[in-house]
């Protein structure tokens, strides 16, 4: 019996220089936007990084000290639970942001109004952490817990961090004021809001299947109207079993509108479901204007 060879996959060279000089940009972002804006204020961000924060406010030491020191058992969950690659581009960020925080630490404050503070350095820290998830890293030990216990239990990965983040800011309430507290809530939102817009993208692309018995006029009006390839696929109603063809198209967040007017016009009984697509890997999918 033959044994099954193991595939490896080589990657260029070129994939991670790009991999790394990601992270390191997010990691200067991110430490601008905590030394610069978040920390002399008092505003904390959630996770083991507002845990590190407020640890180095208590003792007086180097916040980059305990990014590392309390990331290392996630860490090794990490590269358990999820795999090497990852753990490495962690780590590599966890060391970055530390050093980037050091230089930084020295800089003056951008801002005195916490508030002002709370929405810039949410915005700034956001994107800094944003660029490190989309390079395959993270800064965060809860985010590993919160991918592991998703895969164990019933909730979700943002229920997890939400329930554990609830506990952190609490804490911070009670160090730094009930309204630096609040603050920090703020930031928190600002902070996911933004990684969500660096990870899917400021122009979203969408996902949409269409059921109609017109796939050929309309999909020659998308071809010639908005200049989407459309991939046409077979299928039958479950209940009466009448065979209908499915069309399945990727259009931007801006060509929604005129493909629902394009579809309805050559079929006004046609079924349309549209659904947020995160990643677009391979094929000629290309940002087209409207025509």
């Amino acid at each position: 019996m033959e044994k099954k060879k193991k595939i490896v996959q080589h990657r260029p060279k070129s994939f991670y220089i790009k991999k790394y000089l990601t992270i390191l940009v997010g990691a200067i972002i991110a430490a601008i936007g905590l030394e610069l804006f978040l920390i002399p204020n008092e505003v904390i961000d959630g996770g083991v990084v507002g845990i590190s924060i407020m640890m180095s406010s208590i003792t007086g030491m180097s916040l980059g000290i305990f990014l590392v020191l309390l990331n290392l058992p996630f860490l090794y969950l990490g590269y358990k639970q999820i795999g090497k690659n990852f753990a490495i581009a962690t780590l590599i960020a966890i060391c970055l942001l530390s050093l980037w925080s050091f230089v930084f630490g020295s800089f003056p404050k951008v801002t005195d109004d916490p508030f002002l503070a709370a929405i810039f350095g949410g915005i700034v820290d956001g994107l800094g952490v944003g660029l490190i998830i989309r390079a395959g890293g993270s800064l965060d030990g809860t985010e590993i817990v919160a991918i592991i216990m998703d895969k164990k239990s019933v909730f979700s990965v943002g229920e997890v961090v939400m329930f554990i983040n609830l506990f952190i800011l609490s804490a911070a309430g009670l160090l730094y004021g009930w309204d630096k507290a609040m603050y920090s809530l703020v930031a928190y939102f600002v902070i996911s809001k933004m990684i969500d817009v660096v990870i899917k993208g400021l122009d979203e692309s969408y996902a949409v299947m269409i059921v109609t018995n017109e796939h050929e006029e309309i999909t020659s009006a998308l071809n010639d109207r908005l200049g989407r390839g459309v991939t046409l696929l077979h299928g039958a109603g479950g209940y009466t079993g009448e065979s209908k063809e499915v069309l399945y198209c990727v259009v931007t967040r801006l060509e929604v509108d005129k493909l629902k007017e394009i579809v309805l016009e050559k079929d006004e009984s046609a079924f349309v479901t549209i659904n947020v697509v995160h990643d677009i890997v391979g094929g000629r999918f290309k940002k087209k204007a409207i025509h």
